[in-house]
C-alpha cells in the first residue's frame, strides 16, 4: 500500500507537482510528538484518502484532524508551521515573536529600531546584542506558504546593513556599531539568496534553514510556542490576543487573566492552559536518524 502511494503525485502550495512522500510525514507527525502506533494510524488513513493531485495542504489538515483526537499538544506542535502563517496579517507580531526567541538565546533586543545611517534614516525590525556581537535583523513574514525569499533580499539588506554599519540610534542619540546583518523569515529562501548571503557573511534563518539552526528548532529548543499553534482557542480569540501583543503561549501559562479578558471562561480556560503547558516544555526528537 505504501509503495503505491509513493507514485500517486501530489501539489505544493508552488503548484509543483511531486510523489507523495511516506517518510517525509512519518517524520513530520514523529517530529510533533507522535508515537509510533498513532503516527502508523495517521499515515494509514491518509493512504486510504489520497488521489492524485491531492494538495500538501490537505493532506496536512486531515493529519491535524487526527491527531487533534488522539493530543492537542501533538497536533499544535504538528500545526507550527502554518501557526507561524497566522502570526499575520501585519509582520509585527512575528518581529515580537522572533525578539523572544534571540532573547532565550542570551540576546538584547529591541524591536521597531530608528537608526540614522551614513545616508538615510532606517527603521530596523529588531536589533539584539550579546557579548559576541551586536546584530541587526530584517524578519520577512509571509501569510501564504510555498513563498520564497528570492536573492532580491539579502542585497537590500546588505545595502542597508552597509548604510547603518556605523550609525545613531534616533531615540536616543547613542551612536550604535552592527557586526552583521540577519534576515530570517517564516518561509523560504532560494538558493542564489543562501549562496549571496554566506558569500557577503549574513546570517538567513528560515523555517528551515540552516539545518539543525533554523526557525523550527529555535522553537523546539526553547518552547516558545506562538498563540497561533493552539487547537483550543478559536481564530478571533487568537487574533484578539495579537492585537494585545501577546504572541506566546507561555503569556497564557502566567497569567489567566489574559483568556478571561477574551471572554474565555471556565472549564474550556483550563484547557487551554493545559494545552500552553504542555507546548512551553522544551521538545526534542531524533527524527533525523528514523529509518523510512
Amino acid at each position: 500500500m505504501k509503495n503505491k502511494a509513493e507514485h500517486i503525485l501530489i501539489t505544493k502550495s508552488s503548484g509543483q507537482k511531486v510523489p507523495f512522500n511516506v517518510g517525509k510525514l512519518k517524520k513530520s507527525l514523529l517530529r510533533a510528538g507522535a508515537n509510533d502506533f498513532e503516527t502508523e494510524e495517521v499515515i494509514s488513513e491518509i493512504i486510504s484518502l489520497l488521489v492524485e493531485g491531492m494538495s500538501t495542504g490537505k493532506i496536512h489538515k486531515v493529519a491535524f484532524r487526527l491527531l487533534k483526537n488522539v493530543s492537542r499538544p501533538v497536533a499544535a506542535r504538528y500545526k507550527l508551521k502554518q501557526g507561524l502563517l497566522e502570526l499575520g496579517p501585519s509582520g509585527f507580531p512575528f518581529e515580537r515573536y522572533v525578539a523572544e526567541l534571540l532573547q532565550v538565546q542570551g540576546y538584547k533586543t529591541q524591536v521597531g529600531v530608528f537608526l540614522q545611517g551614513h545616508c538615510v534614516t532606517h527603521e530596523v525590525d529588531i536589533t539584539a546584542e550579546k557579548e559576541d556581537g551586536h546584530i541587526m535583523i530584517e524578519c520577512k513574514f509571509h501569510n501564504r506558504p510555498g513563498y520564497v525569499c528570492d536573492i532580491k533580499i539579502p542585497l537590500y539588506i546588505h545595502s542597508r546593513f552597509r548604510d547603518v554599519a556605523t550609525s545613531k540610534n534616533v531615540a536616543t542619540g547613542q551612536p550604535e556599531k552592527f557586526d552583521q546583518g540577519w534576515v530570517i523569515t517564516n518561509t523560504r529562501f532560494s538558493e542564489d539568496a543562501a549562496q549571496y548571503a554566506k558569500c557577503m557573511g549574513m546570517q538567513l534563518v528560515s523555517w528551515d534553514y540552516p539545518k539543525n539552526n533554523a526557525l523550527k528548532d529555535w522553537i523546539d529548543r526553547s518552547g516558545l510556542h506562538p498563540i497561533t499553534s493552539l487547537t483550543t482557542l478559536t481564530q478571533k480569540e487568537k487574533q484578539q490576543l495579537l492585537d494585545d501583543k501577546i504572541v506566546l503561549c507561555k503569556s497564557i501559562v502566567k497569567s489567566r487573566e489574559l483568556l478571561e479578558h477574551i471572554g474565555v471562561r471556565s472549564p474550556r480556560l483550563q484547557k487551554v492552559q493545559a494545552e500552553c503547558t504542555a507546548l512551553c516544555e522544551p521538545f526534542t526528537t531524533t527524527v533525523n536518524s528514523i529509518k523510512t
